[in-house]
């Protein structure tokens, strides 16, 4: 698995797992979903994206 594919699938997660949570828990865990995205958007534009980092120094593959 490659980083960026491990990004998304961790950004995904995280959202389906931010909804379940305001679902049944709280209304205010949609902050998550929100955090994620805006994330996204400023990797998109930025280039740093600090899960990547994470992620490389878990050994995972450009």
């Amino acid at each position: 698995m490659t980083i960026n594919s491990a990004v998304r699938l961790l950004a995904g997660s995280m959202v389906l797992i931010s909804i379940a949570l305001s679902f049944w828990v709280h209304p205010y865990w949609i902050a998550l979903a929100i955090f994620v995205g805006f994330n996204l958007v400023q990797s998109s534009f930025t280039g740093f994206c600090p899960p990547s980092i994470i992620l490389r120094r878990f050994g995972l593959k450009e």
